[in-house]
């Protein structure tokens, strides 16, 4: 029996880098984050930012080249987070709870910026240059994700993996920017049901395609028809 959303163990420290730069880094992507949650993303101006951040354009400039730029920064901030977090108890667990417990990591990370994310969201969802760019900063996190799941997160099979995974990450998220509770409760069971739907189906596939029908399995060639 799979386990269910009911409880969850998270460990390790913040994640993120150190010195000047790095705090720099910091300052500029908080003050993104309330940027977006205030005025909105689709409008805010690098200014904007800057002036939130504390710091001249020419500085910010220096570490972000596009509001693009900023968003790919906060994905790898909240991946690297998560990463920090790591739990080698998870190693013996199924994959299935070993994505949720990683999963469910992530949104921990992500909840003090969940205002500007559902804006963020919201806008670049219609904006096709700035969503093509969020797609590729998707799919590298969820590699790392996988990888933080003991699971192969590149190859042929870890693309597959990486999308089927987004689909789940993205359908949990919609439910995630309407849960307000401080357990999570209606994220975890979202997150629970669509595992537990993925594994259902891959189940399925496992197994040998004559177990469909009541037909005996066929029979395999004999050496003169495979000639």
């Amino acid at each position: 029996m799979a386990k269910g959303p009911t409880t969850r163990k998270t460990t390790g420290s913040r994640a993120g880098g150190s010195g000047p730069s790095a705090s720099v880094d910091r300052l500029i992507i908080v003050a993104a984050m309330e940027v977006a949650a205030s005025t909105g993303w689709r409008d805010a101006r690098l200014a904007d930012i800057a002036a939130a951040a504390g710091v001249s354009l020419a500085d910010l400039h220096a570490h972000f080249a596009s509001k693009a730029a900023i968003l790919a920064a906060f994905s790898r901030r909240i991946d690297a987070e998560v990463l920090a977090r790591d739990d080698p108890d998870i190693a013996d667990q199924p994959a299935r709870d070993r994505l949720f417990d990683v999963l469910m990591r992530r949104f921990d990370a992500l909840a003090p910026h969940k205002a500007a994310l559902r804006v963020i969201v919201r806008e670049t969802a219609t904006d096709p240059f700035a969503a093509a760019g969020a797609a590729v900063t998707l799919h590298r996190s969820m590699a790392w994700m996988l990888e933080a799941a003991r699971l192969r997160g590149s190859g042929p099979g870890g693309l597959i993996r990486c999308k089927g995974l987004a689909a789940i990450y993205l359908a949990t998220l919609r439910v995630w920017f309407d849960d307000d509770s401080e357990d999570m409760a209606r994220t975890m069971a979202a997150l629970d049901r669509r595992l537990n739907q993925v594994e259902r189906v891959l189940r399925l596939c496992r197994r040998p395609r004559w177990r469909w029908s009541t037909a005996p399995p066929p029979e395999a060639p004999s050496s003169a028809m495979a000639d």
